[in-house]
């Protein structure tokens, strides 16, 4: 984890599962409105990774669980998920991660 004025970073790695396959990078949210901006792109990597760039530091459990519930529900290998949040409640991080992954499904 590493800080940035204001911002926190977090990292999180998760085991391969079902391969996304090739798509074009997904972009949901819209960070300007309180909310988040969430991005989806191809990985060469056997797993999925996220990085969260958040302005509500501190909530790395909460994060830690939100994703684990996602990732069970979406195992995805191959994944690259980059968000920008700007205080989203866990309940639009899910959505909008539930939003990106319907756009991988052919």
């Amino acid at each position: 984890m590493s800080l940035s004025p204001g911002f926190e970073t977090l990292d999180f790695h998760f085991p391969g599962g079902r391969p996304a396959g090739a798509f074009a990078p997904v972009l949901v949210g819209v960070p300007g409105s309180g909310n988040l901006e969430l991005l989806f792109e191809p990985d060469d990597g056997p797993g999925c990774t996220v990085r969260i760039e958040t302005s509500a530091r501190g909530f790395g459990p909460i994060w830690a669980a939100v994703l684990a519930d996602f990732h069970r529900r979406h195992p995805l290998s191959g994944l690259r998920v980059s968000i920008h949040d700007l205080g989203a409640t866990p309940a639009v991080v899910s959505l909008r991660l539930d939003q990106a992954a319907a756009e991988l499904r052919p």
